[in-house]
């Protein structure tokens, strides 16, 4: 514990004597950490918001489009248009294996009326599973459409936050009623808003959903122009289509190969390529990161060679007196990682608060949040002892070397 304290004193001294140096040091140390942390940091942030933007559309759902065939089957000819209504969805949520949900959908623009306002809507008639499937959550005080409202092909609407604001004004329209399509629909739900930057026929913000039964009903429209569906997990989306593709092949007449009969979209593709993108833009994130604090190692590598080439004679001293090479080497090298572990603790707290900074900013909506994990600052941590070990180890080694005699004479 002596020694110890009697360590801590000199270090101390010696910080204070040579203030300009110590402040190089550590600050090389901060700017090194700053680099690797935030920029892993930021990186996670964009990843985590693109991946939120991205689950805007579904997450990991795969989309169906009826279209034509491309290839002859059974003796019929190629060009057939495949046509899919309720009874087939049902015979697929029947028969395919593996189908954790599936959803038919209808679209068509109508005409929406409240008050003295009028809009031209994209109106969309689905199940209640849609609004789990396509991350359609209600805002507080409202409801997505139920089975109740399907049995009874209920007259009620679920509305897009921003055609809320654009067609109700300051009203709250949840239990208003609108005119769409010449008929009363009740608003029981407003969509809560939510990043989406991709769709396939409008954003969510900006249309109205109601119960498929209804829509039938409202429109006459028999005919699905697409349905939804999604595997347990993502990764069996894959052979869930090849299933699908086979049981309304066998019902529809057409071979399960034809890539064109049905149009396929498998969101979980984007996040599959977004993810590897990511994993490679933070590894080169990290590589920046650390060649900046290995800047900051090498020049504290030179300050210590500075340190022991001042205090040589100090340490022939030291060994004439009966102090052993590992003991020198100890002590310049706990001297090294003790300024490396200030530089790092300030770099990593100067990091979380400008993570905390940019929480809630303007800069949130361009980058996301950036996220200090403690896998992220153990990854630092690591990279900066690692560091701070290689920048004092030469130096303290050197200084573990030195000929006492000679090293008195200097």
């Amino acid at each position: 514990m002596t020694s110890f304290g009697s360590f801590l004193r000199q270090l101390a001294r010696d910080l204070w004597s040579q203030k300009l140096r110590t402040f190089l040091t550590v600050f090389g140390i901060i700017w090194g950490t700053v680099a690797v942390a935030l920029l892993l940091a930021v990186g996670e942030g964009v990843h985590q918001r693109q991946t939120r933007s991205f689950a805007g559309l579904g997450d990991r759902i795969v989309i169906a489009w009826p279209s034509r065939t491309s290839l002859p089957f059974e003796g019929l000819g190629k060009g057939r248009r495949v046509r899919v209504d309720e009874s087939d969805i049902e015979f697929l949520e029947r028969r395919v294996e593996g189908l954790a949900a599936i959803s038919s959908e209808y679209n068509d623009n109508l005409r929406a009326r409240y008050g003295g306002r009028t809009r031209l809507v994209d109106v969309s008639g689905v199940s209640p599973v849609f609004g789990v499937m396509r991350n359609m959550i209600p805002a507080e005080g409202g409801r997505f459409i139920n089975p109740t409202d399907m049995a009874e092909r209920r007259r009620v609407v679920f509305v897009g936050n921003e055609l809320a604001d654009d067609l109700f004004g300051d009203v709250d329209p949840v239990g208003e009623e609108v005119m769409l399509h010449g008929s009363p629909f009740l608003v029981v739900g407003v969509l809560k808003a939510k990043d989406q930057d991709s769709s396939y026929s409008g954003r969510d913000h900006s249309k109205m959903i109601i119960p498929s039964t209804t829509f039938m009903a409202l429109t006459g429209q028999r005919w699905v122009d697409l349905f939804i569906y999604k595997a347990p997990t993502p990764d069996g989306n894959e052979a869930l289509t090849k299933r699908v593709l086979a049981a309304l092949g066998e019902r529809k007449r057409f071979d399960p190969t034809d890539t064109q009969a049905l149009g396929i979209w498998d969101t979980t593709e984007m996040f599959v390529w977004f993810d590897t993108f990511m994993l490679a833009f933070k590894l080169f994130l990290g590589f920046m990161g650390v060649l900046t604090l290995t800047v900051g190692g090498i020049g504290v590598s030179n300050i210590m060679n500075v340190v022991v080439e001042e205090r040589t004679r100090e340490i022939g001293i030291k060994m004439a007196l009966g102090a052993r090479g590992r003991t020198v080497l100890g002590q310049f090298l706990l001297e090294t990682m003790v300024l490396t572990a200030i530089g790092g603790l300030i770099g990593l707290a100067l990091t979380w608060a400008f993570c905390a900074a940019v929480a809630g900013s303007p800069v949130e909506n361009a980058i996301g949040t950036p996220v200090l994990s403690p896998g992220i600052a153990l990854l630092t941590a690591s990279v900066l002892g690692l560091v701070g070990f290689l920048a004092g180890f030469f130096p303290a080694r050197n200084a573990a070397r030195l000929d006492p005699v000679v090293a008195m004479k200097l």
